[in-house]
């Protein structure tokens, strides 16, 4: 718990494009609040809706990303 909370971009600035981590979707308007995101090796990485699905038991049993 190391990490800073992330402060919301101020209004009218661009949101950085966010790359799934697993297949490489781009989301360029930032990561939804649907995708997932992890902190591995004190990285933070997002997973889109469909991986994030596809791989819930290895998220859930905090697994890293590697593994699955």
């Amino acid at each position: 718990m190391d990490q800073p909370t992330p402060q919301p971009d101020p209004p009218g600035s661009q949101a950085q494009p966010v790359v799934c981590a697993r297949c490489g979707k781009e989301s360029p308007g930032g990561a939804p609040p649907t995708w997932t995101c992890s902190v591995e090796n004190g990285t933070r990485e997002y997973f889109c809706v469909e991986c994030a699905r596809a791989n819930l038991r290895a998220i859930e049993g905090r697994l890293d990303s590697s593994w699955w």
